[in-house]
């Protein structure tokens, strides 16, 4: 990971500045823009960088300590998912198992608290489930890093945190480095809470409005997968610029594109599964999906290969080929196709884009970035994306630098 100077001009020198420009379509007045060669973005401005559950790339994802990490990384925003407790609290947790990213289970007082669930369709789980827990339970707890190929040495040593503390924290930073940092919170498998008596979007819509955050030029945007969870806020009054999580099933090494099995949960959105409606994502990016999104939402949020798909090698036999010659067969033995018109799409539809998630792992690249992340930034800002997930804050900064000053910026 390279180290960057943050110390030059804020992406957006203010991030509420940036959203009213958005939203005007008025590109001469946003940061970074040039009035006679406007950046392919649907204002003409740079892209954001948003800190992907923090800067989880380097310590325990979804802590005070990832968001504070992200900010000093000059993050634009920062993003939580958004889980309830068992007494209506939202906290900031990508799994409603606790298991997968906090130690409860070396704790022994809750060791008989595991309850068998079905998550969204997916296969019945044995676990400790945040839903089953007060606040003050989940606060005896610690995060750790559910990833091995990243830094462990920081496990047992951070809190779980709520929502407002997410939100304080960006409050407090705005103040402190004198630029405006957005919070981009998620409704996290709203159905699944819904019908455990714990819906989300009524604490989170009145946590907006607590935070005088209700509004299009807010820093804050609210996402996500399932459309009714939008619908449901905008009509509870939910003001603030939302985006519809766009998810796939696996990338699709034969044919390009994404796999969308229709045995997986992550083909299509669970309300639409409940409510007996038979299309996937992908129906969400067509021109008419795009129509039907804007009447609710202002963008999408896009798996990548969404927007760059990627395609392997493959034998007489239909094997997929090593190509890379490391005994594995995976996406580092795949090469990127042409990319698809989805960003344009989207912004004639008037929607803009923000896709997800950049890393930095070598496994997580395709084979002809060569094993350098900001090749792929790179590759998809020159689209005109208006904004990346990033679990890496600092390679993000560094790739939009360098993007801007291939512009002439």
């Amino acid at each position: 990971m390279k180290n960057m100077n943050h110390n030059g001009p804020a992406p957006f020198r203010q991030l509420a500045l940036a959203l009213a420009c958005t939203a005007a379509l008025a590109v001469s007045a946003c940061g970074g823009n040039d009035d006679n060669n406007p950046l392919p973005t649907l204002d003409g401005a740079q892209p954001l960088v948003v800190a992907h559950r923090g800067a989880s790339g380097y310590l325990p994802e979804e802590t005070l300590e990832a968001y504070q990490k992200a900010i000093d990384l000059s993050a634009d925003v920062i993003e939580p998912d958004v889980i309830s407790t068992k007494d209506g609290v939202l906290i900031a947790r990508h799994d409603p198992q606790l298991s997968i990213t906090t130690d409860i289970a070396s704790h022994p007082e809750f060791a008989a608290r595991k309850v068998t669930r079905s998550l969204d369709g997916d296969a019945a789980t044995s676990d400790w489930w945040a839903s089953n827990f007060t606040l003050a339970e989940i606060k005896t707890l610690r995060a750790i890093q559910p990833l091995a190929e990243r830094p462990q040495q920081y496990n047992g040593l951070y809190k779980v945190v709520t929502l407002q503390e997410v939100v304080d924290l960006a409050k407090a930073q705005s103040l402190a480095k004198g630029r405006t940092i957005g919070v981009y919170p998620e409704t996290k498998n709203p159905t699944f809470h819904r019908d455990l008596g714990v819906p989300l979007e009524d604490k989170l819509v009145a946590l907006i409005n607590a935070a005088g955050w209700n509004s299009k030029t807010a820093p804050i945007f609210v996402q996500s997968f399932e459309p009714s969870s939008l619908k449901l806020m905008r009509s509870k009054g939910l003001n603030t610029r939302m985006v519809q999580l766009v998810d796939g099933d696996d990338y699709d090494f034969k044919n390009g594109g994404v796999d969308n099995p229709d045995a997986s949960p992550f083909s299509r959105p669970y309300d639409w599964v409940r409510a007996g409606d038979t299309r996937k994502f992908p129906a969400m990016l067509t021109p008419a999906g795009l129509a039907d999104i804007k009447t609710y939402a202002d963008g999408i949020g896009p798996w990548k290969p969404y927007l760059v798909a990627v395609k392997g090698s493959f034998n007489a036999a239909g094997q997929m080929l090593d190509v890379n010659g490391d005994g594995k067969v995976n996406l580092q033995d795949a090469t990127t196709v042409a990319p698809t018109t989805l960003v344009a799409d989207a912004h004639k539809a008037g929607l803009f884009v923000h896709e997800y998630t950049f890393r930095n792992e070598p496994r997580r690249l395709a084979l002809d970035y060569k094993g350098d992340p900001q090749a792929e930034y790179l590759q998809h800002f020159r689209l005109g994306v208006d904004g990346v997930f990033s679990d890496f804050t600092d390679t993000a900064i560094a790739a939009r630098a360098a993007y801007l000053k291939e512009t002439g910026r």
